[in-house]
């Protein structure tokens, strides 16, 4: 292929991407970091010191990296859930219920078989947990589609059910003999997700690489994905079109269900090994603006989770270090979806101002 032609494909294809999209997230990052150290700054603290510890925590070593991954994989999942539900237009704001209903799956299996092999006991713990999430996410799917009520409200009062209902476990049937703590028993060394390299990075990571690829697969090669996309462009138009949207709506509640659930199994097969009352610490509502922050788009949510994932394991080291609380890493980031959301509205602003423009010149 001659350089002409290679030029030609570089120009072809940069030429495709919406630089707007791309932008937008990293300006939002750059906005909250600014209005950060503007609070940081107001603590007395110099914010370029308390920044660089920051990022030493949460990057500056080859332990801190991995343990900024091990943030990551949890969210990343609990990110695509979303971006699976969002795609059609109907808001998975239960998450984090899915995510503990899978973590109970998961460790349900993972404690009551002994003598399996570690493959098909990791499967069966993933299977369960994906079964538990999409049949808790399959209530909110299935009165939105046909009873119309509103999914938000649902799903938001069925995370306090899940959450709750995992307290009692904890405390009462799955709660392990002589501890003092609400937790359950250790996972079978089998249901364990191996380390790798002997770090505290477990294989969890594969797992949101395979989710991932899944994801484009779906919504690159397949009906289904088309038709996902199809309703939420516009619902009435799929209808028209032949589409039995009602059902797609509960499929796609409850793939995304499935997926949440996926991750609680992950955190609690790589990173626990047990159920923990309040294992999450706000998981499937930080996935949330996980997905928004990576337009949603399957790979930035890859990206914006590392983000939040390093943000989240650097705040310890920055509180240390200059005594500026872990609280301002939430202010970063809701200033940077907050942003980021916001800028969805600039191009048609700027196209209203070309337009106005145009017709005062005249």
């Amino acid at each position: 292929m001659s350089n002409e032609n290679i030029n030609a494909e570089k120009k072809s294809f940069l030429s495709k991407i919406d630089w707007m999209k791309v932008s937008m997230p990293i300006v939002g990052i750059l906005v909250g970091a600014v209005v950060g150290s503007i609070i940081i700054a107001a603590q007395g603290v110099n914010p370029v010191e308390a920044y660089y510890y920051l990022i030493q925590g949460a990057m500056g070593s080859v332990d801190n990296l991995i343990g900024s991954i091990v943030k990551t994989i949890p969210l990343a999942i609990t990110g695509l859930a979303v971006v699976f539900s969002y795609k059609a237009n109907i808001f998975n704001v239960g998450a984090e219920g899915q995510l503990y209903l899978g973590a109970v799956a998961a460790t349900l299996v993972g404690t009551s078989f002994i003598g399996l092999s570690s493959p098909i006991h990791i499967f069966l713990c993933l299977a369960l947990a994906a079964i538990f999430g999409g049949a808790f996410a399959f209530i909110p799917g299935y009165l939105k589609a046909y009873k119309g009520f509103n999914e938000i409200v649902v799903t938001m009062l069925l995370n306090y059910i899940a959450v709750l209902f995992i307290s009692l476990l904890v405390h009462g049937p799955m709660k392990e003999k002589g501890a003092f703590y609400p937790r359950s028993a250790l996972l079978e060394k089998t249901a364990q997700l191996p380390k790798i390299a002997g770090t505290q990075l477990h294989s969890g990571i594969f797992v949101m690489i395979e989710i991932t690829l899944i994801f484009y697969f779906i919504f690159k090669k397949t009906t289904l994905g088309y038709q996902i996309k199809a309703i939420g462009a516009s619902p009435r138009a799929a209808t028209y079109a032949g589409m039995n949207t009602k059902k797609l709506l509960v499929i796609v509640m409850v793939i995304s269900g499935a997926i949440a659930g996926i991750a609680g199994a992950v955190e609690i097969m790589g990173v626990h090994l047990r159920v923990i009352e309040n294992f999450s610490v706000g998981l499937g509502y930080d996935a949330i603006a996980v997905a928004l922050l990576a337009n949603l788009n399957p790979l930035g949510a890859i990206l914006s989770a590392f983000f939040f994932g390093a943000l989240r394991n650097g705040a310890n080291g920055m509180q240390i270090s200059t005594g500026v609380p872990t609280s301002i890493i939430s202010i970063i980031q809701a200033l940077t979806v907050l942003f980021v959301v916001a800028s969805s509205a600039i191009p048609k602003l700027v196209e209203k101002l070309k337009r106005r423009a145009k017709k005062n010149a005249k």
